[in-house]
C-alpha cells in the first residue's frame, strides 16, 4: 500500500504559491505562441496516492484521457504529466493551431500541439520549482498519451509512487479546458522535495516580517 502523506497547510500554501509562479510564467510563453489571451493558475495542490489520483482524474465523463508525459531526474526525480480529458484536447489544439483549419489537418497536428503545449507547462512548473529551490532537474522530450486513468498512473519502474496532484484553471482564448497536473515521485523523493520547500519557507521568512499575513497570504 501506498503510504500516505500529508502536507502541512503552510507546505500547501507554498507550493500552490510557487506552482501559480510558475504557471504564470508558462501562460506568458503560451501566449506569445497562439497571440491569445491565456491565463493558468492553480487552485489546489495535495499529495495523494496513485490509486486517489486515478479515480480523481477517472470521472464517468472523463473514461477517455489525453496526457503529455515527461520525466525529470536530479535532487527529486519522477514523471510529470499534463492531463486533459480526450474531449477537451481537440479544443485545447483548436486554439494552439487556429481554428480556422479544416478538421483533418488539425487531428494531424493534435499530437504536435498538444506536446508543445505539455513541453512548456511542464517544463516550466518543474525550472520555476528547481530554480527557487536553488536545485537542477532535468527533463525529458515530451511524449504524447493516451489511456485511462489507470494507464495514466502506471507505476514508474514497478513501483508505488505518491503524487504532487495539481488541480489547474487553464483559459484560452476564453475557452476553460479543464485539466490537472500530476508529478508522480517516490517517497524519497516527495521527502527530499519537503525538505527543499521547508528550506524556501525558511529563507522567505527571514527576509520578510512574519507578520499575520506571511507565505501564501497572496501580499
Amino acid at each position: 500500500m501506498t503510504p500516505f502523506v500529508n502536507l502541512t497547510d503552510l507546505e500547501r500554501d507554498a507550493l500552490r504559491e510557487v506552482s501559480n509562479i510558475a504557471m504564470a510564467r508558462a501562460a506568458t510563453s503560451l501566449r506569445q505562441m497562439v497571440e491569445h489571451e491565456v491565463l493558468l493558475s492553480v487552485p489546489t495542490v495535495d499529495i495523494v496516492s496513485q490509486e486517489a489520483a486515478a479515480q480523481i482524474v477517472g470521472k464517468p465523463d472523463n473514461a477517455s484521457l489525453v496526457a503529455v508525459r515527461q520525466d525529470f531526474s536530479g535532487v527529486f526525480s519522477g514523471r510529470a504529466l499534463l492531463i486533459f480529458p480526450e474531449a477537451n484536447s481537440l479544443e485545447l489544439v483548436r486554439a494552439v493551431v487556429g481554428r480556422h483549419l479544416p478538421l483533418e489537418d488539425i487531428v494531424d497536428l493534435e499530437d504536435e500541439a498538444l506536446a508543445e503545449t505539455g513541453n512548456i507547462i511542464l517544463n516550466s512548473w518543474v525550472a520555476t520549482v528547481s530554480n527557487l529551490l536553488r536545485r537542477t532537474v532535468k527533463m525529458s522530450l515530451p511524449m504524447v498519451i493516451r489511456g485511462d486513468s489507470l494507464h495514466m498512473f502506471k507505476s514508474v519502474a514497478d513501483q508505488e509512487n505518491l503524487v504532487l496532484f495539481l488541480r489547474i484553471r487553464f483559459e484560452i482564448s476564453k475557452k476553460e479546458i479543464a485539466g490537472y497536473v500530476a508529478l508522480m515521485m517516490d517517497v524519497p523523493s516527495i521527502e527530499q522535495l519537503r525538505s527543499l520547500i521547508a528550506d524556501f519557507i525558511s529563507s522567505v521568512t527571514q527576509t520578510h516580517d512574519p507578520g499575520p499575513a506571511g507565505l501564501g497570504s497572496g501580499n
